[in-house]
C-alpha cells in the first residue's frame, strides 16, 4: 500500500469520527435531556434507608478543629512550612519590603487586622467586614478551607487538609516578622 492509499484511509476514518462527534454534540446541545433518556433509572432508596448512610458518612469525616492545629504549633517545623509555603508564592510575597501581589504581602501577618494590609486593595467585602486579627486559630481555619471559613472570599486556594502541614505553614508564617508572635501555651 502506498502512502497515498494510506492517506485516503486515514482521512476517511477521521471524517467518520468527526461526523459521529459532531452529530452527538449537536444532539446534546439541542436536546439537554438526551443523556437522561438513555439507560435505566434506578429507583431512589426509601428515606429510612438513606438517612443512616448520610449519618455514617458524617461520622467518617471528622469536622476540622483549628485548636488541633494550634496545638501542633509547639512541635511544628518552620522549615517544612517554608517549603510548603512555596504554593502560596504565586499570589503572595513574604518579603518585608515587597509590595502585595495578587494577594496581600504576608510579612507580619500574625496578629495583623483581617483585611488590614494598606497596599492591598483586593480584599473581599466579607474579609473587610469580618473584623478581628489573624490569630493562629483564624489562620488555621482560613488556610484549611478559605471558601468554607469565609464564604465570599476572593482567595481561590482550595486549602491545606493535613493538620501537620498546616501547622508547619503557620509556624513558618509566624517567623515572617521582625518580632514573631509568641507561640500559644
Amino acid at each position: 500500500m502506498d502512502s497515498f492509499e494510506f492517506s485516503k484511509i486515514a482521512a476517511a476514518v477521521l471524517l467518520a469520527l468527526l461526523v459521529i462527534v459532531g452529530a452527538r454534540t449537536y444532539i446534546q446541545s439541542h436536546h439537554p435531556h438526551y443523556d437522561e433518556a438513555a439507560g435505566y433509572q434506578l429507583p431512589a432508596p426509601p428515606p429510612e434507608e438513606a438517612a443512616p448512610a448520610a449519618g455514617a458518612a458524617a461520622e467518617k469525616a471528622p469536622a476540622f478543629n483549628p485548636a488541633e492545629v494550634v496545638g501542633l504549633l509547639k512541635t511544628a517545623k518552620p522549615d517544612a512550612g517554608k517549603q510548603a509555603f512555596g504554593k502560596c508564592m504565586s499570589c503572595h510575597t513574604a518579603d518585608k519590603a515587597a509590595a502585595s501581589k495578587a494577594g496581600p504581602n504576608l510579612w507580619n501577618v500574625v496578629n495583623r487586622k483581617l483585611g488590614g494590609r494598606d497596599d492591598f486593595k483586593g480584599y473581599s467585602d466579607q474579609m473587610k467586614a469580618k473584623g478581628g486579627e489573624w490569630t493562629f486559630e483564624h489562620l488555621a481555619g482560613f488556610l484549611h478551607s478559605p471558601k468554607t471559613y469565609l464564604p465570599g472570599t476572593k482567595m481561590g486556594f482550595a486549602g491545606v487538609t493535613k493538620p501537620q502541614e498546616l501547622a508547619d505553614i503557620i509556624a513558618y508564617i509566624r517567623t515572617l516578622a521582625d518580632s514573631p508572635a509568641p507561640l500559644p501555651n
